[in-house]
């Protein structure tokens, strides 16, 4: 402002000296009380600065979060309004810059900084950095205040509850933990007098000719079975779609999904791995364990390595002792490392179920889709279906060799998955 100022006198300083040769001097008598009046602002202006950043205990990556800046400034002639601005984190967006205006009663104030988290990981917040202007509005006087805070980024568990009461109102999984899972399980339950609808294969005769009554074989949905979600957290799951890593998306799901099994009586670990393993836990059991499985889910980092899928499912089979279902989360982006994929999955099936659950590239049917203008249209369009193609072919494979396969949509994935791992539990088949 004093700078405007100043040049706003400089004309008439100008034309003083032009009209007034031997008086040419007066004319600094502008720029020489601008420069009065500035430095008279600026030791009005003086004052402490301080300011707290109140942090949540967590935040959820990809929901709206809303920080709350507290603001003082201590001193004699301190005006009503002053800037703030937020130290940026690479893991959160914040609006505006984080570049916010504040309205001082007395010196305090506060400001709303809002942001969204991107990733997982743990938020710093360095600084924030304040300036306000004198009582003139020609000097501004600017403060760094240290902060020094940190905000823990974990996957969005909200969601994951909201949608496991849905799918627990869908699936009628009420009724079928209440009923003690009986049915087409292979667990033996009890001997019940057989009724009209029921299975004839299930009478046991040898009982029945001693009752003189028919009576048949009650099973039970097994419990206990173990759940391994193991995640490819390698370069290419680290592309975002629909604005949030793949990675993120197949936490979430795994989340979800992990959380019901728990509640079904499983048992469930996590396992994930890019150029080698990075995250590999215990089985735990109860629904009590679901904040264990959320730390574990939040220590997976995102990485540029590409994955070795031989050694880390290798590792993974040598670590299980007995049958589990493997749910492996990847993503398909060219022939070589599919050709590694699918032959590391093959040596699990022998012992092992495995699901293997991707995300559909948006991206390339729209290519494929779209009607083209230009040539180079044709091209991108002809590369992209021929990607497609592989894929397809990849995902063929697999179903051929026995392997459950769950190709979603990313905001389908984890409601897809968890009416997969619910038919393969009623089918008997973990």
């Amino acid at each position: 402002m004093a700078v405007a100022t100043a040049a706003v006198g400089a004309p008439v300083t100008l034309l003083v000296a032009m009209m007034f040769p031997a008086s040419w001097y007066a004319g600094l008598a502008w720029p020489l009380a601008v420069l009065l009046l500035t430095i008279a602002d600026a030791v009005l202006n003086a004052g402490e600065a301080g300011a707290t950043l109140e942090l949540p205990r967590s935040a959820a990556v990809g929901v709206p979060l809303t920080l709350t800046v507290a603001v003082t400034i201590a001193g004699r002639r301190i005006g009503s309004a002053a800037q703030l601005a937020l130290s940026a984190d690479p893991l959160v967006t914040i609006a505006d810059d984080g570049t916010l205006d504040v309205m001082l009663v007395e010196g305090r104030g506060t400001a709303a900084v809002s942001m969204i988290p991107q990733r997982r990981g743990t938020a710093v917040f360095d600084a924030v950095w304040l300036r306000w202007p004198g009582p003139f509005g020609l000097a501004w006087r600017q403060a760094r205040i240290d902060l020094g805070r940190a905000l823990p980024i974990l996957p969005d568990i909200e969601t994951v509850r909201r949608q496991g009461a849905q799918v627990f109102e869908r699936h009628a999984v009420q009724g079928l933990l209440a009923q003690g899972d009986r049915g087409d399980g292979t667990d033996f339950e009890a001997l019940v007098e057989f009724r009209p609808g029921m299975d004839r294969r299930k009478i046991d005769w040898k009982r029945s000719s001693r009752h003189h009554k028919l009576y048949a074989k009650e099973y039970r949905t097994e419990r206990n079975s173990q759940i391994v979600f193991a995640i490819d957290a390698g370069r290419q799951m680290s592309d975002p779609v629909g604005g949030i890593p793949r990675i993120d998306r197949a936490v979430s799901a795994a989340l979800l999904t992990g959380w019901l099994a728990l509640k079904l009586g499983d048992r469930v670990a996590l396992h994930a791995f890019d150029s080698r393993p990075r995250v590999a836990s215990g089985f735990i059991s109860g629904a009590g364990a679901f904040a264990e499985l959320q730390h574990l889910a939040a220590a997976i980092d995102y990485s540029g390595d590409e994955t070795n899928y031989s050694f880390a499912l290798a590792t993974l089979a040598a670590r299980l002792s007995r049958r589990s279902m493997i749910v492996l989360f990847t993503e398909i982006t060219d022939p070589t490392s599919a050709e590694f994929m699918v032959r590391a999955v093959a040596r699990l099936l022998g012992k092992h179920l495995v699901l293997v659950v991707v995300l559909r590239d948006d991206v390339l049917e729209t290519i494929v889709d779209r009607a083209p203008e230009q040539a180079a249209d044709v091209t991108r369009a002809v590369t992209a279906a021929a990607l497609l193609r592989d894929r397809r072919l990849v995902l063929l494979r697999l179903r051929h060799l026995g392997v459950h396969v769950i190709e979603s949509a990313h905001d389908q994935v984890a409601e897809r998955l968890v009416e997969g791992y619910v038919d393969l539990k009623r089918r008997s088949l973990l």
